[in-house]
């Protein structure tokens, strides 16, 4: 345990963050610890100074003070007390993370706000690499992603992004701590069904009041093809009723063992253009591992069958980092990727959420996930990653990034030309409202004022609860004061 004292406490939480890039998912406490940080804050003169002490050692930042409006203060002072403890901690262990002393999930905000001031990509790249101390290989990342969502990072005026959750799996994965649950005998879908349509239609009127119009669907889980094809036709119809005219519809088809003609052809007749094939792993061994109920096989078949039934945008996901994979294991993943040849490729690195079951077995149980050689084999995988699939064509489109992730590195979504998924970039970059839908879910709501503000209102996650609740949940949405 960390002890972290601090002059400026509202940024204790931030604080740790920074800690934990250097030490991993280690607990702070601003009263006990084996180890002490402390921090002093002055403002005399004009100039901010942050000084901070551990171990014998000492670092300090100074720099003029901000006289900006209360929010930029509070931003300004935060990215200062940050850098200061990360020059510190750079000092005393010699490590260099590789998004330097970033702990926010979506860098590319960094470059955007560079442009915007007036640089041009390359300053803006090389001022991230200068203020950040980002390695240059992700700042090049960040502007590369800039490039590809040219003219469709944001949406037109009165346009808004859905995205609708269905909270099954038929195996509950064990690196997973999303709101789903396994689907088991199914009693809970026909409810689950019944109050999600009652969303969709309570939803329905607020956007109606609000001149609203749907840009991209996004279906979502857990795994939506794990309900009968009857019921997701039917959330699917409602929704299209419900928000019509939407440039692109995505479901994320997700396991191939949920995946058969039937509902392929239903998806299609329904307008989803979008799908995701994702193996996660093409090791049958690293599926079983991680509670994965099918095989590497079964993917190809499920790929095949969505080509051969006329869909052209497809997506695959995988992950570096899961537990027991080699490096040749992932390049074999890689592999069988460039032969399928998707139209886009999401490259995970591992996160291992505390609520997972892979944190209780590899973290809690201490059964060896050893954090320093998990980071090397996740840079070492994330790199062949980025080098492979650009040199087959796919560039990146949109990052972000986790706690918890495995070498403190990033989620990537690369894409053939044209082929990029706005419902991915416009929620990632926060740069469209998204109107949500179904159990965890979270509405996110951007409102064109001075304040450039954005307002959540998220669904509860336990799904007898949405069911009981669900006015409720629309009653959220409805308080954030949705409007164009």
């Amino acid at each position: 345990m960390i002890r972290l004292q601090t002059d400026t406490p509202q940024f204790f939480s931030d604080l740790g963050d920074v800690l934990r890039l250097f030490y991993g998912d280690v607990a702070v406490s601003m009263s006990d610890g084996d180890v002490l940080f402390e921090h002093h804050f002055t403002d005399a003169d004009g100039q901010w100074t942050d000084r901070w002490t551990s171990q014998g050692r000492e670092s300090a930042l100074t720099q003029p003070a901000w006289p900006g409006t209360p929010l930029e203060v509070k931003r300004l002072r935060k990215r200062q007390v940050k850098s200061a403890l990360y020059q510190l901690l750079r000092e005393l262990t010699g490590m260099h993370p590789p998004w330097g002393s970033l702990t926010g999930i979506r860098p590319t905000r960094l470059i955007y706000e560079a442009m915007e001031a007036g640089m041009s990509p390359e300053e803006a790249e090389k001022h991230v690499v200068d203020v950040f101390d980002v390695t240059p290989e992700k700042a090049r990342l960040l502007t590369d992603i800039a490039r590809m969502q040219q003219g469709i990072r944001e949406a037109a005026p009165g346009m808004f992004d859905l995205y609708i959750g269905i909270p099954f799996c038929k195996t509950r994965c064990a690196y997973c701590s999303f709101s789903a649950g396994e689907i088991g005998d199914g009693k809970l879908v026909a409810p689950y069904v019944e109050a999600l349509l009652r969303e969709i239609e309570l939803c329905r009127k607020m956007m109606d009041e609000a001149g609203m119009k749907l840009r991209a669907g996004y279906v979502g889980g857990g795994t939506p093809t794990a309900i009968p094809c009857a019921d997701l036709e039917r959330i699917l119809a409602a929704a299209q009723a419900a928000f019509p005219g939407a440039v692109e519809w995505t479901v994320e088809a997700g396991r191939p063992d949920t995946i058969d003609a039937e509902k392929l052809r239903m998806l299609k007749a329904r307008g989803v253009g979008r799908i995701s094939v994702n193996p996660q792993s093409f090791s049958d061994e690293t599926l079983r591992r991680i509670g994965r109920a099918h095989t590497a096989e079964e993917t190809v078949e499920a790929f095949r069958l969505a080509r051969a039934l006329g869909f052209d945008d497809i997506n695959m996901d995988v992950i570096a980092a899961l537990p027991g994979e080699t490096v040749s294991d992932f390049a074999h993943t890689l592999d069988v990727i460039e032969q399928l040849a998707p139209d886009s490729v999401t490259v995970h690195s591992l996160a291992i959420k505390r609520s997972s079951r892979l944190h209780e077995q590899l973290v809690t149980a201490g059964n060896g996930y050893g954090q320093i050689e998990a980071s090397q084999r996740a840079s070492e995988m994330i790199a062949l990653a980025r080098t492979r699939l650009t040199a087959g064509g796919w560039r990146p489109y949109y990052l972000y990034r986790q706690k918890y992730m495995a070498g403190n590195l990033e989620n990537v979504g690369y894409a053939k030309p044209g082929k990029a998924c706005l419902y991915n970039i416009g929620n990632m970059e926060e740069t469209v409202s998204v109107l949500a839908l179904g159990a965890g879910a979270i509405t996110k709501w951007l409102f064109a004022d001075r304040t450039l503000r954005i307002e959540r209102a998220p669904n509860v996650r336990n799904i007898e609860e949405y069911i009981a609740r669900v006015d409720e949940m629309a009653g959220r949405k409805r308080a954030l004061g949705i409007r164009q």
